[in-house]
């Protein structure tokens, strides 16, 4: 039985490139929608660095999921109680942070994989069959093969245990955050530094060679971002709602006042 939503997860799987949009202010069932006019397959719910609770994760899960636009949620690294809640109230996926070492990489999969994999808890009838699943069974297995399960790599220590985290079953991707893999580096805001670009080196070979989708979060700048997706970076965080916003915001009043003052002239 398919999942709801799950066309970003198909695209994944399948090698293309996929859009997440980072939602750290924005609240309403309107944020699929508006992801997907714009063009965007996934979200990124960041309850790492937001304010976002379990309740609105789950409103926004459960308008996203008949949207087709897939939502996956930040937790943060202590927490992954929160990860296993959002799975059982929509999310279609679980990001976590400050992924260092394969133990770490690890308890990912005992907690967000039903057995034989994981140790999840069944929680009831899941969202992401529209509350109609199938078999326990069937939904399981389902589950399991379908649900994205991420480790970030933002440390030198990561990037340095990549080959081993992308052997692991269960793990999906390895999502690099770069602006902290830079501030661990000492390269702060550097993120086209030639030992940031080693490091992506380092984990789309890893991922290549376990079949395992790279990630690519905090790159912004259209050239380094180039780069990064020329080495086959395909799950990428293109931006967030504050960011994106104040872009948007910025240029129209500059448009606006330009004009008014282009008439003073």
């Amino acid at each position: 039985m398919a999942l709801l939503g799950d066309n970003a997860l198909k695209k994944l799987r399948a090698g293309e490139l996929t859009l997440g949009l980072g939602v750290h202010h924005l609240r309403g069932s309107a944020v699929p929608m508006l992801a997907k006019a714009a063009g965007y397959d996934w979200l990124f719910l960041d309850s790492e660095h937001g304010t976002i609770s379990i309740q609105e994760i789950s409103q926004i899960c459960l308008a996203a999921l008949p949207s087709g636009v897939a939502p996956i949620v930040r937790v943060c690294a202590g927490a992954l109680d929160e990860g296993t809640r959002a799975l059982d109230n929509g999310a279609l996926g679980v990001v976590v942070p400050h992924v260092d070492t394969v133990e770490q990489a690890l308890a990912l999969v005992t907690a967000f994989r039903y057995p034989p994999l994981g140790h999840r808890s069944a929680g009831g009838p899941p969202a992401q069959f529209g509350y109609r699943p199938p078999s326990a069974a069937e939904a399981q297995r389902t589950l399991n093969a379908e649900i994205l399960v991420v480790p970030m790599i933002e440390t030198p220590q990561a990037v340095e245990n990549a080959e081993r985290i992308a052997s692991i079953d269960g793990i999906d991707a390895l999502l690099i955050g770069t602006n902290d893999l830079s501030l661990e580096l000492g390269l702060a805001g550097q993120i086209g530094h030639e030992r940031i670009t080693a490091a992506y080196r380092t984990v789309a070979e890893a991922c290549r060679r376990h079949n395992k989708v790279l990630g690519m979060g905090g790159v912004y700048d259209e050239e380094v971002a180039a780069r990064y997706i020329a080495m086959g970076a395909r799950m990428i965080l293109a931006g967030n709602d504050h960011s994106l916003l104040l872009d948007a915001l910025t240029s129209r009043s500059q448009f606006l006042r330009g004009i008014a003052l282009a008439g003073k002239g």
